[in-house]
Formats: C-alpha cells, structure tokens, sequence
C-alpha cells in the first residue's frame, strides 16, 4: 500500500513538472533569432543575392586590384558561413558565398543537403558572373574542403560547363574520414535519427558556444560579441534545424572518399594546404602524416603550435602570409 502511494505520489509530481515544462519549452522553441550585429548587417547590406533552381544564395563580390586576371573564390566552413580576408590586394576579383543551408542563404526543410549540389551552386554563380571561362584560384575551409575535392574531380573529368581552376588550397579540413575526428554534438546530429530534430529546435547559444570554444586554440578563442555573430548566421532563416542536414556531409565523404581523395592526389595544378596542428577534429600528427603521404607533391604550411581548427579566425595574419607565399610561388 505505502509502494503504491508512492508511485502515484510520483506520478503525480512528473505530471505537475510535464505541465510546467510544457509552456516553457513552447516559449523556448518560439524565442526570436538575435539582432544581427552593425558588422553583420553591413555584411550582408554589401552582398547580393543569386537564384539558383529557385532558391537564394548570399554571395560577395569585391573589386581589388585594377589589371590584374587573378580570382579567388572562398569556400567556407561549418558552421560559419562566408571567410573574408585582405586579398584584394593580390587578386583582381575575391568572391565569396554561403553556402546553401548556411549564413544568408536560404534553409529549405525538409531538404537532402549534399557536397555535389554546393559544389553546383559554385558552377552557378560563376557563371551569373559571367567568369565561367576564366581561371580560379580556390582557397577553402573545412566544409569547404569537400566542396572543392568535388570541384576538383569534375575539373579532371574535363567536362563543359565546369570550372577551369587554376590552383587549390585547403585548411583544417577533414578530406580524410579516418583521421577525422566530429566533435560529440556533430556525432549526435548526424547519427540521431528521430532524435536529431528535436536536439536541432534546443540548441541554443549556451550550447552552441560551449561546443565551438573548445576547437580554437587557447589564446586565440572568440570573444562572446563573435559567437554571437556566428551564431546568428546559424538562427538566420531557422537554420539551426537543418544542421542535422548539412551534418550528413560527413557520412557522404565516407561513401565517396575514393572520388575525392583520389581527385586531390591525381591532378597536376598547385595545391597546399594551411594547418592549425592543435585541431582535435583533424589531429596533429595523424592527419599530416596521411597528408603527405598522400600529396606528396603539395606543399604544406604549419602554423604556430597553439593555432587550431580555425585558423583563419586564430591567426588572420600568419594565415594570409602563407596564402600569398603559396600563390606567388607559381
């Protein structure tokens, strides 16, 4: 008898906690994305958008040195979205996009995000600027390292419409699936099933923040006002119930490691690659080592030993100089 009060007594407290728990979380999930931040929205009022197959995609184009025929074309990461940096020094023409699912773009759902239509909406916008016959420079991230391994195989199979590139570097990104390391919540993500979308509509930026910060290096971690920034790329549009989506990137280079490893370690155009070696999802010495025996032909670049999984954001400077010191060394 006293077993049985108890249990009703518990039931009764777990009803009493589900009806409190319920208005709350309702009030949660409907919480507004942030402000976009002065920085944010002139980043985004200097962008245009394109169409591609009916969605739009945020892109930059940026002018820079008069006379001269070099383009770059940045490829981002995940989970920021478009990498900015000083090369319009060098380059005539920088261009960089969000990716679909990314940043301004748009988020469709239910959608399957892939590696092969991203690497599409590159082909696309190169052509809506009319610079589909020229020669490009790509320079990626992460993410974006697996957009250009693409790129780059259908450069190698030469066929119209694709695009003419004319060197590649790479950073901090997983090309290889067995040196590759997702942080827990990436895992959780991709893998969970019926349980992803509702891990996606509570994520929040507590949580957000506390997974990212431990990728940068120690001394080179983003301030608070930053990973608002970046996290309200993500809220932008409610993309953070599609990064369950854009997660399974990582289940598709596994599938297609052999079309894409093997376009990097088969083409004869320059390639390197910069490296932050405190990066735990791409960890120093394992990943160099499967690198270089891989692409024994690319040159490499290793920053300083606290630089991490971002090094364009850690080290923006030692980042640009060994880009330019690849670049002018061809």
């Amino acid at each position: 008898m006293v077993r049985r009060d108890r249990l009703r007594r518990m039931r009764e407290w777990w009803v009493q906690v589900g009806l409190l728990a319920v208005p709350l979380l309702a009030a949660y999930l409907h919480i507004p994305p942030p402000q976009l931040s002065p920085a944010l929205h002139s980043w985004k009022s200097s962008g245009k958008f394109f169409t591609y197959k009916g969605l739009r995609i945020f892109y930059q184009d940026s002018v820079g040195v008069v006379g001269s025929p070099e383009i770059v074309v940045l490829l981002h990461g995940f989970p920021t979205s478009s990498i900015w940096e000083g090369l319009t020094l060098r380059f005539h023409r920088v261009i960089a996009l969000d990716f679909l699912g990314f940043g301004f773009s748009d988020k469709p759902r239910p959608h399957h995000y892939s590696i092969f239509e991203q690497a599409s909406i590159v082909e696309a916008l190169l052509r809506h600027l009319g610079l589909q016959n020229r020669r490009i420079n790509l320079l990626s991230h992460d993410y974006g390292d697996i957009v250009a391994q693409e790129l780059l195989y259908r450069f190698k199979q030469n066929r119209s419409g694709r695009l003419t590139i004319k060197s590649l570097c790479l950073s901090n990104g997983g090309i290889f699936p067995e040196t590759h390391r997702p942080l827990l919540l990436q895992k959780l993500l991709k893998d969970g099933g019926m349980l992803s979308p509702i891990l996606t509509r509570l994520m929040n930026f507590f949580v957000f923040s506390r997974g990212l910060t431990p990728v940068f290096g120690p001394y080179t971690r983003p301030s608070e006002s930053e990973l608002w920034d970046m996290w309200a790329g993500i809220r932008n549009n409610d993309g953070n119930l599609v990064i369950d989506s854009l997660l399974q990137y990582i289940n598709q280079r596994k599938k297609f490691r052999r079309r894409w490893v093997g376009a990097l370690a088969s083409v004869s155009i320059p390639i390197h690659f910069i490296y932050g070696p405190l990066d735990p999802v791409n960890p120093y010495p394992e990943f160099l080592e499967l690198y270089r025996k891989t692409l024994p032909r690319s040159t490499v670049s290793i920053l300083d030993d606290h630089i991490s999984h971002y090094p364009q954001l850690e080290d923006p400077m030692g980042f640009l100089n060994a880009y330019m010191g690849f670049i002018n060394s061809f």
